[in-house]
């Protein structure tokens, strides 16, 4: 369990990382699912920052399940 929330933790982090450099600098175009999304149209920072913050709430979750062990 813990390793499926470190790996989608992953995922989401790296997504709203690539979302945040495609915001502020142009680059990375196309490879981020924040920008594919139409209904998020002129929401795609917020949504990068919130998919940021979901994957340290899965990380802290998996330390947590490691823990209650």
């Amino acid at each position: 369990m813990k390793k499926l929330l470190e790996g989608i933790g992953f995922v989401l982090f790296v997504q709203g990382v690539a979302g945040l450099v495609h915001e502020f600098t142009g680059w990375l175009r196309g490879w981020g699912v924040v920008q594919h999304l139409g209904f998020a149209d002129g929401y795609e920072l917020y949504l990068s920052i919130a998919l940021i913050v979901l994957a340290v709430a899965l990380f802290a979750a998996a330390e947590s399940v490691e823990k209650a062990r």
